[in-house]
């Protein structure tokens, strides 16, 4: 009854079958392997992109680092929100590998708005020597709330950043869930709505640890190539990244994995919306919750195995009543029965 993080679920056996069959015999290393090849044409597909760059790591916090240093010079400063993961969650790897580039957090929620950002931008004067120059806006989506940026308000923000000649890079950790959720395409989410980068993920939705990097201008990948091999993030036995990437690209295994998660996190606020005293945060537009329960509701659960994040504190002492904050992330392999059986400690039934 692990609600804790899509983190902390387990690889599909696809992907499992996907390594087994890789590993067989001997292939170039370092990305020059079939395998690797074929997961660069399938993502060009996906994204309806022909002409993108498709760069594989192991973790999403080198795929974003990675991608902003290659978006970033070090005297620039990168706009996100207050809650953004490379702000919150990446022991300042993005200002690591960017050589020093600063981040400038825009309004004080987890979506940004086109005003907030033209107003963060504008607060850095052009041509002053003694301030940090304006680079890239980095977004997330879903967000670190479990919201959703429309197509609508994408646009809207890349075009803010076009004004000013920035690029726009998506951490898109659970890009297939957002994906499902807004019924859209990957072209569409991305380079039609004015995304420069992605970093899309896998390892939160049943692959074992494989990000792709994608830039939709092809004359930014020897520069990714070279930071990505500085930094240590070049596997030489590529294979096993690319393997475990064609498997989640392989019969849209990726968007069948992304909607049982979105439908059980839906099935898990259903319940949750009966329980006396849970109060939402945000409402769940994927496969992330937050809400509020009351401390005693809280101990019920934890004493009955429940397993997730709770944001507040103590657990232990203060009134019964007082509301603590959680937050709830359900993957591709949780049960219903879990889902239910939460849902009834919650309930007290």
């Amino acid at each position: 009854m692990s609600f804790k993080s899509d983190n902390c679920g387990p690889a599909h056996p696809a992907i499992l079958q996907a390594l087994t069959e890789a590993n067989q015999g001997f292939v170039n290393s370092y990305g020059g392997d079939d395998l690797t090849a074929q997961v660069e044409a399938k993502l060009r597909e996906v994204f309806e992109a022909p002409e993108a760059s498709i760069h594989l790591v192991a973790t999403g916090t080198a795929a974003n680092a990675l991608a902003l240093s290659t978006l970033t010079q070090p005297w620039q400063t990168i706009f996100c929100t207050p809650l953004a993961h490379i702000h919150t969650d990446e022991c300042h790897a993005p200002e690591f590998y960017t050589g020093g580039a600063k981040l400038s957090l825009v309004g004080d929620d987890d979506k940004m708005t086109p005003e907030a950002l033209k107003a963060a931008i504008e607060g850095w004067p052009l041509g002053d020597v003694h301030c940090s120059q304006r680079g890239p806006v980095a977004l997330t989506q879903v967000t670190e709330m479990g919201r959703l940026y429309s197509l609508d308000e994408l646009s809207a923000l890349t075009a803010t950043a076009a004004r000013y000649d920035l690029p726009v890079h998506l951490d898109g950790a659970r890009f297939a869930n957002a994906l499902v959720a807004l019924g859209c395409s990957p072209a569409e989410m991305t380079w039609k709505a004015g995304i420069d980068a992605v970093s899309f993920g896998g390892t939160k939705n049943g692959c074992l640890g494989v990000e792709a990097v994608i830039f939709f201008n092809p004359a930014q990948a020897w520069v990714f190539e070279l930071r990505r091999k500085r930094a240590a993030h070049l596997f030489s036995k590529h294979r096993f990244l690319a393997a475990q990437m064609l498997g989640y690209l392989t019969d849209d295994l990726w968007l069948t994995m992304a909607h049982a998660a979105n439908t059980k996190a839906a099935r898990l606020a259903e319940g949750l919306r009966a329980v006396p005293d849970c109060v939402f945060l945000a409402e769940p537009q994927a496969n992330m919750i937050f809400a509020t329960l009351p401390r005693a509701t809280h101990q019920r659960l934890m004493a009955g195995g429940a397993q997730y994040g709770l944001n507040q504190g103590p657990l232990d002492t203060g009134p019964d009543e007082e509301p603590l904050s959680m937050r709830l992330v359900c993957d591709w392999s949780i049960s219903d029965e879990a889902i239910d059986h939460f849902v009834a400690l919650a309930k007290g039934d």
